[in-house]
């Protein structure tokens, strides 16, 4: 039987981060120096939270300091490239997100391969976004922005946060979805496209939750839908997306990876201890207070799921021909 490329990708990957050459004592003796997390995201933003979160607690449950290095540029493909090259010992760890499986199709010619060259540790957690529009816009619902930006072709502006930003992958799906068009505005990140939609410049937003729940509770933008299958419990009272399209499902997971090759010990060991924060409320409502969801998997199938988001935005993407600047 010949295998699919996803059933390639899938056992390429799991085989990454199970590997099995290593003295089984050597996980219970990592770490025995500083580790670092390298971020591709600068200081302050929700990916740094989420960063800064789990070194503290690997720091204090692992008896050594994990610090994180921020090492923005290029969609974070700069710091992905770092850690793919590292040395395989644990050492030096990639905060991982949803940005690595859609930046694989993004970019023409990257010098790793986030299948391949990673080793999926564990995840922590999952947010979707929220489609938000101006109150200006004179729609409540999404079929009514669907038939609104239909009847008014080339009038309605969906900002992002730029080419091959969360906003930007999530408005991409839904045009594939529904074969709708509106003029696509890009920013430099998500505060100036925020700033400018509270301004009314542009229309429309798939933000995420930390950039917009308050002006939503504020009634300073309106909310028609969260982009996950499911409805989020930070805003109960909004549809989720697949109420009205079946099978749209937009979310960012976060997560830390490390080189491939990296000891099965060493992996098992940093997913356990990452795991065991779930248990601990501090950590569970710091997650929700980001309108995120705690994700706890295996390293298994964290590699799975990397497979498949790689695989889903890959067809977005090329559908779109949608190239990173």
């Amino acid at each position: 039987m010949i295998a699919t490329r996803r059933e390639f990708l899938y056992f390429a990957v799991a085989g990454v981060a199970i590997a099995t050459n290593a003295p089984a004592a050597l996980g219970q003796s990592y770490p025995a120096r500083p580790v670092r997390i390298i971020s591709g995201f600068p200081p302050g933003g929700i990916n740094d939270t989420y960063a800064r979160l789990i070194a503290a607690w690997l720091s204090e449950h692992l008896g050594q300091q994990f610090v994180v290095e921020n090492r923005s540029g290029a969609g974070g493909t700069l710091a992905a490239e770092t850690v793919a090259k590292s040395a395989p010992d644990g050492y030096t760890l990639h905060l991982t997100t949803s940005a690595d499986a859609w930046n694989a199709s993004l970019y023409e010619k990257l010098n790793f391969d986030i299948v391949r060259d990673f080793a999926p540790v564990a995840t922590i957690a999952r947010g979707p976004g929220v489609l938000v529009v101006h109150p200006s816009l004179p729609v409540k619902t999404v079929p009514e922005l669907i038939d609104y930006a239909k009847s008014n072709p080339g009038k309605v502006t969906v900002a992002s946060a730029g080419i091959g930003s969360a906003p930007h992958m999530y408005w991409e799906l839904f045009r594939s979805v529904t074969g709708i068009n509106m003029v696509h505005v890009p920013y430099r990140g998500g505060g100036p496209a925020v700033t400018d939609l509270l301004g009314g410049q542009v229309q429309v937003y798939f933000g995420t939750f930390a950039s917009t729940i308050q002006s939503i509770r504020a009634d300073k933008l309106r909310a028609l839908a969260v982009t996950s299958a499911k409805r989020a419990a930070v805003l109960p009272d909004i549809p989720a997306m697949a109420e009205y399209l079946p099978g749209y499902e937009a979310s960012i997971y976060v997560g830390i990876a490390a080189p491939r090759d990296t000891p099965s010990e060493i992996v098992e060991r940093l997913n356990k201890t990452t795991n065991f924060a779930f248990a601990d409320a501090m950590i569970t409502r710091r997650i929700a207070d980001l309108g995120d969801t705690p994700l706890s998997l295996s390293h298994a199938e964290f590699a799975k799921l990397v497979v498949e988001e790689t695989e889903k935005w890959r067809k977005v993407i090329a559908t779109g021909n949608i190239r990173a600047e």
